[in-house]
C-alpha cells in the first residue's frame, strides 16, 4: 500500500475530496472513481473497497457493545455468521483491543473509541482507508494510540490521511497539498517541509522539531525531540 497525506488551508478542498470519494457529494464536473466504481452511482460497491474514519468517533459507534459495533458493517454486507466472527476477532486484535469485546463504547476513552471505529472499517477489509482528521478530537494519548495503529497498516492498505497536523505525516510516502479546490503540490514530506514558500502560500505551519532541524541543517523529517537529539549527537560524533 501507499500512505498519502492530504493537507491545505481551511476551505482548500480536503473535506470535499473525502465526500466525493465516499459518495456523499456529486462532482460539479468530471468524475470520481474508486477501484473502477463511481461513488455517486455505486456507493455500496465503493464501500466494499473504501472505508472512511471520521473526526468524531462517537458518530460512528452505533451498537451496545464493542464487538457488535465492529460487526455492524459486516451485517449490512450480509457476511455469513462464522466468517463475521472471524473477521471481528481479527479486526479487534489488529487495533489492540482484545478483551474489550463486551465493553460498552460509551465507557471508553476517545482514543479507544476511535480504535473501535477503525476496527469496524478493517473488518470490512477495504483496500483503501480514508482518514478524515482522525485525531482532531483526541488528547495526546489518544492521538498516539490511533497513529500507532494506523502506521502499522501501511504495508497492507492504501491510506489517504487528511490532517491539519503536518507532524502526523512525517513518514508518509507523499503529501498532496490542496488549495482553492486544486492540487497545488504532490511532494515527499522532506521536500514539502523544506519548501518555506510553498508552506507559507498554503498557510501550512511546520512543527517545532522539523523547523529546528532545518535551522540546524538536518533533515526536516525528524519528528520527535529524541530524533533531533540523536541526529545532533550523531553529527557531533562524526566530526
Amino acid at each position: 500500500g501507499e500512505y498519502v497525506g492530504v493537507v491545505g488551508p481551511n476551505g482548500g478542498g480536503k473535506s470535499t475530496l473525502v465526500r466525493l470519494l465516499n459518495g456523499l457529494l456529486r462532482p460539479d464536473s468530471g468524475r470520481a472513481h474508486v477501484s473502477g466504481h463511481d461513488p455517486a452511482t455505486e456507493p455500496f460497491e465503493v464501500r466494499r473497497h473504501l472505508g472512511v474514519l471520521f473526526q468524531n468517533p462517537d458518530n460512528g459507534l452505533v451498537a451496545p457493545f464493542v464487538e457488535d459495533d465492529v460487526a455492524f458493517g459486516l451485517e449490512n454486507l450480509g457476511v455469513p455468521r462464522q466468517e463475521m466472527r472471524e473477521r471481528v476477532t481479527a479486526a479487534i486484535r489488529a487495533v489492540g483491543l482484545e478483551g474489550y469485546e463486551r465493553r460498552e463504547p460509551h465507557t471508553l476513552s476517545g482514543g479507544e473509541k476511535q480504535r473501535v471505529a477503525l476496527a469496524g472499517l478493517l473488518a470490512v477489509e477495504p483496500e483503501i482507508l480514508v482518514l478524515d482528521e482522525p485525531t482532531s478530537m483526541l488528547d495526546a494519548t489518544g492521538r498516539r494510540e490511533v497513529l500507532g495503529r494506523l502506521g502499522a497498516l501501511r504495508a497492507e492498505k492504501t491510506v489517504l490521511h487528511v490532517t491539519h497536523h503536518l507532524e502526523e505525516l512525517m513518514n508518509a510516502d507523499r503529501i498532496l497539498v490542496l488549495n482553492g479546490g486544486e492540487l497545488v503540490a504532490d511532494e515527499s514530506p522532506h521536500r514539502l517541509f523544506s519548501d518555506a514558500g510553498l508552506l507559507r502560500e498554503n498557510r501550512l505551519v511546520l512543527p517545532v522539531v522539523p523547523r529546528l532541524a532545518l535551522e540546524l541543517g538536518l533533515p526536516a523529517t525528524l519528528g520527535t525531540p529524541e530524533d533531533l537529539a540523536a541526529a545532533i549527537f550523531a553529527r557531533a560524533g562524526a566530526r
